[in-house]
């Protein structure tokens, strides 16, 4: 194909150096052009030859996917490989719409979930490179604002110890999911989250601490996370439909509808979009699709190049890329799978070995979508892997690693056999555990209270208000944006119904020492979390008249303080003030103990005495 080409630039060259005596600079600019467009047509050739070249190593993949969704019963997916440079191949298989039989393409949106956390990794690598943070200092020099739950924490997580989940804080995703709280919120509630390993020690995937970094860049750029982003990444690499809310994402033409299947059988469902994402966005919100996620991964595979721009720095891309904390070969240990090995978080992402082969990788997972997107740094090739309903999420390891092992023209590793046995296994045992639920019952019990008892708001610092009502003779279930009627399993313990999609919440309800509701624990996450009851909301007026000197029966002084934005504090002699939690009515206790009970005596609204209740009897303190 180069001959006749070469051959007329040959003859027009030879017309040139005739003209070139008259026309000096002809020739110059003759030679400029004719070598300008010899490298395009190289290049051209190049890539077709590439093109084919890949081609030929897919030759079957079509036929192994439309075979792999119909095993998985997957209504979609979509799959994009890049190569050096330049997207290969795009293409959508089944649908994007299971119900309208709406072909997935390349450009059908829908949420990627955690492959946003490389994107809040490199945006606050950004500052870094400012000198606005640092990466391995504590976070608190930069960021005064941050607090975590003790002193060791607050004095050591550094930005790379967030962005890697090796804070020995685990997830506690039930803060953030389908509930109201805004992003300052859930950075504020930090500093209830107790660690449950020591730093450093314990890989814990924990989306809060994303959240936090959002914040924290907010506050050190003086921008939303959201423009940010879209302003130093999504602009630049000519991302133009990639957004962060369904609601945009539903204004486009392509995009895709969650669809579920049913726990016991394999009929599939449509499932509301999970759209409440604002709060914790900088761990999963962005909404993106192959072609443009293509340009993302053309950069993140080209030292931050992409259309021959320098768009992210390469010292940051570097950065996150480095291993900060071990994972387990979990695979290889408990199933004999050892193609993955010694897999490492850095930030934001994944390095593993796979098979011999250096691979970079996250996935990204909302109710409903699926994602990943990896890439093998010393060979040059990405692939991207959008997959729709929740009992397919594993295909997007199944198809990337089949894609790799095709254009590396290694024997093909039979992983989708291996997990569709296992996916099978699961279904089959989930659907005999639920038909055995509620064992452990004791029949003919009764609740110890009337059920208006339990009625109230009950509150956990960390993960907010769990609201009880009661309808007819049902107590009903409240928290975030859950809602479910109760019913009574034994004893204290009410249980949500099992929802398809949700599972149930099992309530167990506390007394005090004085007889009262005042506790319920659920276990939520990785462990029981205790919700108490808000006590009334007493005027701040009141409680500055309860203010004053008591006397104990000896005479001996001491004080009831009030403190606005704190409350009452109870001070004897010698002895550091203590707060009086407020119970109900003029009841309070202190943190000490709960079965001490201080109760004020009311004359003419003014506060006549207090009374402190013990196991062991009843003191009246008067006031002086």
């Amino acid at each position: 194909m180069l001959m006749p080409i070469a051959l007329g630039a040959s003859n027009r060259s030879v017309l040139m150096i005739r003209e070139s005596k008259s026309r000096p600079n002809s020739f110059a600019n003759f030679v400029r052009v004719t070598l300008l467009a010899f490298v395009l047509i190289v290049l051209g050739v190049g890539a077709r030859a590439q093109d084919a070249d890949v081609a030929r190593k897919l030759q079957g993949f079509d036929a192994y996917l439309e075979q792999t969704l119909k095993d998985w019963n997957t209504p979609g997916v979509g799959v994009g490989i890049v190569v050096g440079d330049k997207l290969v191949y795009a293409k959508g298989y089944g649908y994007r719409d299971y119900q309208k039989k709406l072909a997935f393409t390349p450009k059908t949106l829908q949420p990627i979930a955690s492959n946003s956390k490389l994107f809040t990794a490199v945006a606050a690598g950004m500052l870094v490179e400012e000198g606005k943070l640092t990466w391995d200092k504590p976070i608190r020099e930069s960021v005064p604002e941050i607090e975590f739950y003790n002193d060791e924490l607050n004095s050591n997580v550094t930005l790379r110890d967030m962005l890697s989940h090796r804070t020995g804080v685990t997830r506690h995703d039930l803060i953030w999911f389908k509930s109201p709280f805004t992003r300052k919120e859930l950075f504020e509630r930090l500093k209830y989250l107790e660690p449950q390993q020591p730093m450093r020690t314990t890989f814990l995937y924990n989306n809060l601490m994303f959240a936090a970094v959002g914040q924290i860049i907010e506050i050190k750029s003086g921008k939303k996370w959201e423009d940010f982003v879209r302003e130093r990444i999504f602009t630049p690499l000519g991302m133009n439909t990639t957004c962060y809310a369904i609601a945009d994402m539903t204004k486009q033409p392509d995009y895709g509808v969650a669809f579920r299947e049913k726990r016991d059988s394999f009929e599939l469902y449509k499932i509301p979009y999970y759209e409440d994402t604002e709060g914790v966005a900088p761990a999963g919100a962005i909404i993106s699709n192959i072609d443009e996620l293509s340009h993302w991964l053309i950069a993140l595979m080209n030292d931050g190049k992409y259309n021959g721009k320098q768009v992210l720095p390469a010292t940051v891309l570097k950065a996150t890329q480095l291993p900060a904390i071990a994972l387990p070969n979990a695979a290889g240990e408990a199933l004999g799978y050892w193609e993955l090995l010694n897999a490492a978080y850095g930030m934001g992402r994944e390095t593993a070995s796979y098979r011999g082969k250096l691979l970079t990788f996250h996935g990204g997972d909302l109710p409903g979508f699926h994602s990943q997107i990896s890439f093998m740094p010393n060979d040059k090739i990405g692939v991207i892997v959008l997959v729709q309903t929740d009992h397919s999420a594993p295909l997007y390891n199944i198809i990337s690693y089949d894609v790799y092992e095709r254009l590396l023209g290694m024997d093909q590793t039979p992983w989708s056999q291996r997990q569709l046995q296992q996916r099978l296994a699961n279904k089959k045992a989930g659907t005999e555990a639920r038909a055995k639920a509620g064992g452990d019952r004791v029949p003919n019990t009764k609740p110890s209270h009337a059920l208006g008892d339990y009625v109230g708001e009950y509150e956990n610092p960390a993960y907010g208000i769990l609201k009880i009502g009661l309808q007819g003779d049902q107590l009903q279930f409240g928290f975030h944006e859950f809602h479910f009627p109760m019913s009574h399993f034994h004893y204290d313990r009410f249980d949500t119904p099992d929802d398809e999609q949700y599972g149930k919440f099992s309530v167990n309800f506390r007394t005090n020492p004085q007889g009262d509701i005042d506790t319920a624990m659920i276990s939520l996450d990785q462990a029981e979390a205790v919700f108490t009851r808000k006590p009334e909301n007493l005027d701040p007026s009141l409680l500055e008249k309860l203010a004053g000197v008591y006397l104990l029966p000896s005479k001996v002084k001491f004080e009831v303080r009030y403190q606005p934005g704190t409350g009452l504090l109870i001070a004897f002699p010698g002895a550091p003030p203590q707060k009086l939690i407020p119970v109900k009515g003029m009841q309070f206790r202190t943190p000490l103990f709960a079965d001490d009970i201080y109760e004020f005596v009311l004359e003419n609204g003014q506060a006549k005495s207090l009374k402190e209740r013990t196991p062991s009897g009843e003191y009246t303190f008067e006031r002086q």
